[in-house]
C-alpha cells in the first residue's frame, strides 16, 4: 500500500450497508451519497455505486470506476464521479464515462471534489451547472425525463471515449501511484 493512501479503519458504506476501507476520500464519497438521498431526494435503491468500467486499449487493460449511477424509471439519468483537488481536469474523462458506462449516452454527468461540483450536458460536454446545490433533484430529473433521449453511441466513437478515459484515468492514476510510491 502507498503511503499517500491513508487508511483510517472501516466504515459502512450509506448506500449498500456493506463495509468499506474508510480514508479521506471514502468520507468525502459517503458525505456525496448522504447528500443524493437526504438532499435531493433520490432513493438508495436508485442509486448504484462504484460501478466499474473496464477499458481496453491497444491491448492493454484497466478499469475506471463511476462512484455513482444514478438510475430513474429503469434508465441511467446522471453518472457522479468524485475526485480531490480541480474540478476542470476531470471534465473530460466524465463526459467520457458517462458515454460509456451504459448502452447508451448517459445525459449527465458530475464531477465533484465534495465542495464543488460541476453538472456536465454528456451530448455537448458543456458544463450547464455549478456547485451541489445545482446537481439535479429527483423531481427535477422526472420532470425532465420525457424530454430526453437516450442514444447508443456507434462504435468508432465509443473506441474513442476508451482512448480518453483510459489516457486521462488508468494512465494518469498508474504514473501518480508509480511516482508517488517510488518516493514513500
Amino acid at each position: 500500500m502507498c503511503a499517500h493512501k491513508l487508511i483510517l479503519g472501516e466504515t459502512e458504506d450509506f448506500i449498500t450497508g456493506k463495509p468499506l476501507v474508510d480514508t479521506l476520500d471514502e468520507r468525502a464519497r459517503q458525505k456525496i451519497a448522504r447528500f443524493l438521498v437526504e438532499e435531493k431526494g433520490y432513493l438508495k435503491d436508485e442509486i448504484e455505486v462504484r460501478r466499474q468500467i473496464t477499458l481496453a486499449v491497444a491491448g492493454k487493460t484497466g478499469t475506471f470506476k463511476v462512484d455513482f449511477v444514478v438510475r430513474l424509471e429503469g434508465k441511467a439519468f446522471m453518472i457522479v464521479v468524485f475526485g480531490p483537488g480541480s474540478l476542470v481536469s476531470r471534465e473530460r474523462p466524465v463526459v467520457a464515462a458517462a458515454r460509456l458506462v451504459e448502452g447508451y449516452e448517459v445525459p449527465f454527468a458530475v464531477v465533484t471534489n465534495g465542495q464543488a461540483a460541476e453538472v456536465l450536458e454528456t451530448k455537448s460536454g458543456r458544463v450547464i451547472a455549478e456547485g451541489l446545490e445545482n446537481i439535479p433533484s429527483k423531481a427535477e430529473a422526472l420532470q425532465s425525463l420525457p424530454t430526453i433521449t437516450f442514444e447508443a453511441l456507434p462504435e468508432e466513437r465509443l473506441a474513442k471515449e476508451r482512448r480518453i478515459l483510459y489516457a486521462f484515468e488508468v494512465l494518469a492514476e498508474r504514473e501518480c501511484d508509480e511516482f508517488t510510491c517510488s518516493r514513500a
